[in-house]
């Protein structure tokens, strides 16, 4: 590492595709052009039932740590951490022992507690570093940078020349047998449900990403550089219900039925860490038609985190989807949103965070929280189809043509170099089959193809 200048590194994650391994998938180039005093690894996982980045640190600490220091010699941070949930006993293992070839590297362990969401960004950097980072802020802010476990990886393996080709996914729920896979990028659902055994019911519903921030989507879904899971749920499930609820029902049942308790404020991490973000005046604000009590709740602020609609409300209403849909009202009336003031920790912010356990329980999901084991097994699919948008920033452009023949690592959508985004690149050998408007579909090669 010590041969590479800051220039190199961030020529070499964008060339190789890293971004974000969660959330909106950010160029990793960019937190790499940035200037910070911290870099943390984000290892909290706090998704109930996603395995990936516990089951990815007990077989490559060593790795996550080579891309911390990457991070740490490209930002020109003097410290770093992984913050990380003690309870994860087997991967907080692995580090400590990738830690004593590091003596000098000034990386530490930061134990989480087990509440949600304590992967949030704003609560990680404060749990780490005891600063806030404004209401509306980034980490870099208050000098700090954050990475997923998984693009650190991704980071160190870029410093190789490899590319961003395969991700770590769980499969669990309904099916056979829970498992994580590290699978090629464009990897169909069904796929994936095979590996897993199969589904042991016939109605079923599938959320991409965890029960909490996930979204519904069908048996067309694949693989992106952001995903880190599907969860599978009978179809009559109450998280699949809700998450189908039409925001119209929400509104109207907010208009009629909020008790204006101000729970969801109470219990919103935001709002605890000192954020102007109040959900109860939003909530409010619809109910009674009072424009001035959404622009005090400040709804542009919410993470979307969705304690409030799951844990916090007594009448089951949704204040995250409120939220969501003020956000989108004024954005699309040009309302830019103001700068925001700190007021102060909340005196009762330790005693207010919700255990995973509890949350798990109140979700209906606790029969589902089982390990599932990263498969070492290499995964061949028969047919990728990668996105051409799979993270923050403008989509790839396609510079492949049905019929051409590429080969796993070959770029096959790339981007300008004046534009925000990274190309795209082919995840197993093969042929191109199509190129659309939003993916370029790849054929495995067969015994016999010569081309």
């Amino acid at each position: 590492m010590s041969g590479w200048s800051r220039e190199e590194i961030i020529d070499r994650l964008r060339q190789c595709g890293v971004v974000g391994a969660g959330g909106a998938g950010f160029p990793a180039y960019v937190k790499a052009s940035s200037r910070a005093e911290w870099v943390i690894a984000n290892a909290a996982e706090c998704e109930p039932l996603l395995r990936g980045n516990q089951e990815l640190l007990r077989r490559v600490a060593r790795e996550v740590i080579g891309g911390l220091k990457i991070m740490m010699r490209a930002t020109g941070a003097s410290r770093a951490a992984v913050g990380i949930k003690a309870k994860y006993r087997a991967a907080v293992g692995a580090l400590q022992e990738a830690l004593i070839d590091e003596p000098g590297a000034a990386i530490e362990l930061h134990f989480l507690e087990d509440f949600y969401p304590a992967g949030d960004e704003h609560v990680l950097v404060y749990e780490v570093t005891g600063r806030v980072i404004p209401p509306g802020g980034i980490p870099i802010q208050v000098g700090v940078v954050v990475n997923n476990v998984e693009t650190l990886f991704n980071i160190c393996r870029a410093m190789e020349g490899r590319s961003v080709t395969e991700k770590i996914v769980t499969v669990t729920g309904v099916v056979q047998k829970p498992v994580t896979l590290r699978v090629p990028l464009g990897t169909s659902v069904e796929d994936l449900l095979n590996l897993a055994g199969g589904l042991v019911i016939n109605e079923f519903a599938i959320i991409e990403g965890g029960p909490m921030m996930g979204r519904l989507v069908d048996m067309n879904a694949v693989v992106s550089k952001t995903t880190g899971g599907f969860i599978i749920l009978p179809a009559d499930h109450p998280l699949v219900l809700n998450k189908k609820m039409a925001i119209e029902v929400d509104l109207r049942r907010t208009r009629g039925m909020c008790c204006h308790c101000g729970y969801c404020t109470e219990l919103c991490p935001r709002y605890l860490l000192g954020h102007g973000l109040r959900p109860d005046r939003n909530m409010a604000g619809l109910a009674y038609a009072t424009g001035e009590l959404v622009a005090t709740g400040a709804p542009w602020l919410c993470s979307e985190c969705g304690l409030c609609e799951v844990f916090a409300c007594p009448m089951g209403l949704s204040p995250r989807r409120v939220n969501a849909w003020l956000k989108r009202q004024l954005s699309r009336n040009g309302f830019k949103p103001p700068g925001d003031k700190l007021r102060g920790l909340h005196p009762l912010r330790s005693y207010r965070r919700v255990p995973t356990a509890r949350l798990v329980n109140r979700l209906g999901l606790s029969r589902y929280d089982l390990p599932a084991p990263l498969q070492e097994e290499a995964v061949g699919p028969q047919v990728v189809r990668l996105l051409l948008k799979q993270h923050a920033g403008a989509p790839a452009v396609p510079v492949v043509k049905p019929g051409e023949r590429v080969v796993a690592g070959q770029v096959v959508a790339g981007v300008p170099d004046n534009v925000l985004g990274v190309p795209v690149h082919a995840s197993i050998n093969g042929r191109v089959v199509q190129v659309s408007a939003d993916a370029v579909l790849i054929e495995a090669e067969r015994v016999g193809d010569g081309g």
